[in-house]
Parts: structure tokens; sequence; C-alpha cells
């Protein structure tokens, strides 16, 4: 295993960025019969944000819980929030969400 130093850790630390991340959860009584168009929508505006670098990770649970993903968006809480109000899914009931202020590297990203 690669040693880490106690500098090197500093050094790093002094780089990291504030995101924000949402945990999506499934609305009482959802999903239901009727919830799949809307979702196909929510999904659509994920690959919009994505494409304008606001929602730079995107990961949708599938262990059937009610989380149903995990976002993680390159905005401030507040402005998470004023997106997240305009989602399709959230927007129809469909959603819940929560938004926890975080800090990350700029740069890190999920292994191809």
């Amino acid at each position: 295993m690669i040693e880490i130093t106690d500098e090197h850790m500093r050094e790093q630390l002094t780089r990291t960025r504030e995101y924000s991340v949402v945990l999506l959860k499934a609305a009482e009584g959802h999903p239901a019969a009727g919830d799949d168009a809307v979702i196909w929508e929510h999904g659509r505006r994920n690959f919009q944000l994505r494409a304008e670098g606001l929602l730079s990770i995107v990961c949708p649970v599938q262990d059937h819980t009610e989380l149903c993903g995990v976002g993680i968006f390159n905005a401030s809480p507040q402005r998470t929030r004023e997106l997240m109000e305009q989602d399709p899914g959230v927007r129809a009931g469909i959603f819940a969400y929560e938004i926890h202020p975080v800090r990350s590297f700029p740069g890190d990203c999920l292994p191809a």
C-alpha cells in the first residue's frame, strides 16, 4: 500500500472545494403505476444537468429501497435546491430529496 504522509494530506486538503450531495428518495406511495413517463423525463433532465456541468456524478440506486439515487452537484446547496425543485419527478411527487453540503477534490471521477 502507498504511504501517505501528513504533509501530503495537508497539502491535498487545501485543494478541496464545496459540492452538494443529493439523496433522492421515493415519495410515499411511489413508485406507482404511471410513474414511468415522469421518471424517464427525470432521467433526461439528469443528462441535461450533466451536459451543463451541474450534476457531476449521478448514481441510481438499484436495491429496491426507498433510496432511489445519489447525485453530486457542482453547485451550492441553495442552487442545488433550486435545481431539484424543477425536477419532473420531484414536481410530480414521485421523489423527495435531501441535500448535504460536502467537500471533495476537483477532478475526481469514477474509474472507467
